[in-house]
């Protein structure tokens, strides 16, 4: 008998045990889920973020308010003044086309991880298969300061009987715009820090160095001319896309890299007509090389004469 109730007791000692574990298990998973979600949500708030507005206007400055109130839920947002401030002293010629160094340099002026420009409209448009309308919309610039690319763009648009009406939709949207935004820099934190240069790269030389001798760069075997995007000529865009390319021995790219965006899927028409091309590669006196050059494409809208 005495042999069975140590038994009993033993058996009782270790289903507490078993249990004591298994608290102590969730306890700690719990424990470190909930210290992964601090630890995301105190890196998210630390990330500093601008918005800026070039072309100030009280539409902009109402989309911007609501935009702003609803992502400083996530990060830090700048002083708009001040960061606007430190935007216009750089004087840029085409605030919403800008090289990837001229986004580093005015990143570091404002203090930010990110800086967003915002450039909001309201007009009258037409249509065959309805009345005439009144759309409001927004393009929404967000630039990293860390490589001075565009690494989101989103042209959010409402409609409305009269102008008012289709900016109170189009200021409804900032939320869902904040969470695709907030989104988009979850994915881009990660790829920027991993991002590793492509070894043995060569840059071109200046055409006149002792390098460029016998150095032919590389070519397409068939030019192609990248879109002018159907949204970009909806809104008149002028504007630069120049992009950085890296072909192998071989004739295959590597990499791209648009080194001045534009937004209004005019950085993607010309890296899709990069892809397209056949490329002959770089070779110096015969023996081929890998090589990076830069290529720059001009858009503009051409009005059809009557």
């Amino acid at each position: 008998m005495q042999n069975f109730i140590i038994s009993k007791n033993f058996l009782t000692q270790k289903r507490k045990g078993a249990k004591a574990q298994s608290f102590y298990k969730i306890f700690f998973a719990s424990w470190h889920l909930c210290a992964f979600v601090l630890i995301f949500f105190s890196y998210a708030k630390a990330q500093k973020i601008a918005v800026i507005a070039p072309e100030k206007n009280v539409q902009s400055e109402t989309f911007i308010e609501k935009l702003v109130e609803s992502l400083s839920k996530k990060y830090k947002i700048l002083d708009s003044s001040l960061s606007d401030t430190a935007f216009r002293s750089a004087n840029f010629e085409t605030p919403f086309n800008l090289t990837t160094t001229e986004s580093k340099l005015v990143s570091s002026a404002i203090g930010c991880n990110y800086f967003l420009l915002v450039r909001t409209e309201n007009q009258r448009r037409a249509s065959l298969t309805k009345n005439d309308y009144f759309e409001a919309s927004a393009a929404i610039f967000v630039v990293s300061s860390l490589t001075g690319r565009l690494v989101f763009w989103k042209l959010e648009l409402a409609e409305g009987k009269i102008p008012n009406d289709a900016n109170k939709q189009l200021f409804a949207s900032t939320d869902k715009i904040s969470a695709e935004i907030s989104s988009k820099l979850n994915e881009v934190g990660k790829d920027e820090l991993s991002e590793k240069p492509t070894p043995n790269i060569i840059e071109l030389p200046d055409e006149n160095s002792t390098e460029a001798k016998g150095l032919r760069p590389p070519l397409p075997f068939r030019r192609i001319k990248p879109e002018y995007t159907s949204t970009a000529s909806l809104y008149g865009i002028k504007a630069t896309v120049d992009i950085e390319i890296e072909v192998s021995e071989t004739g295959k790219i590597i990499k791209t890299e648009i080194v001045r965006w534009a937004g209004y899927g005019l950085d993607e028409s010309v890296r899709e007509a990069i892809y397209k091309m056949q490329w002959r590669p770089a070779d110096r006196n015969g023996k081929t090389l890998p090589l990076r050059v830069l290529l720059r494409y001009n858009f503009k809208k051409i009005e059809k004469e009557d």
